[in-house]
């Protein structure tokens, strides 16, 4: 099934404004900023040990790999990256491409991550927004600038996870449905060579 590019930008240019306009994953009413930070916190110092671990890059992106599979929302961010065309995906399909975008996220954002060898990352403040907390941390970098990046929290599987991150203002959820999306045009619509695409690409 061939999916119309004006059709699905109109579709996630809309669910983009919906899910800055309405909720996050769930209700986060036992979430508390203790909880948000305390998530962050445990994250961070992991990220830092990788860091610090003298690691090659592919042992890099394996840890990197069981991080963001203990601490985000994966059902919830490969669901949202995969967009409208989830809609059409079967159960196999959407299992797959879970697999595959856990360890395309690992790859690409180990890459940046990997760039903070001999820097750090700390915790700043944390703020609730809504129905999740949002989590603000500074990466500071030899030989550059700190910049922040920021790491959303919500407990809608139970526990504390992180479904959203910015990295220098760029949001990570809009960022992968758009990569997604043009990954699936690439290959008309054909959503079995966009998985075997993803599990290459980085």
């Amino acid at each position: 099934m061939v999916v119309d590019r004006t059709r699905r930008t109109f579709l996630t240019g809309f669910a983009a404004v919906g899910a800055s306009l309405a909720v996050a994953p769930g209700a986060a009413v036992a979430l508390t900023e203790t909880g948000a930070t305390r998530l962050v916190n445990s994250l961070v110092a992991e990220i830092n040990r990788v860091i610090a671990s003298g690691k090659s890059e592919q042992a890099m992106y394996g840890d990197f790999e069981r991080i963001f599979a203990r601490y985000s929302d994966t059902s919830y961010i490969s669901a949202y990256a995969m967009g409208v065309d989830g809609r059409r995906a079967s159960t196999a399909q959407k299992r797959a491409f879970s697999d595959a975008f856990q360890s395309y996220i690992a790859r690409k954002y180990g890459k940046r991550f990997r760039e903070f060898i001999g820097g750090r990352l700390e915790v700043e403040g944390v703020k609730a927004v809504k129905n999740w907390y949002e989590v603000e941390t500074t990466a500071y970098l030899r030989g550059e600038d700190p910049f922040t990046v920021t790491f959303h929290v919500s407990d809608r599987t139970g526990t504390e996870l992180f479904f959203n991150m910015f990295i220098e203002g760029v949001n990570l959820l809009l960022t992968e449905r758009t990569e997604i999306g043009a990954m699936i045009d690439r290959r008309g619509g054909n959503i079995d060579a966009m998985i075997q695409d993803l599990r290459s690409a980085s």
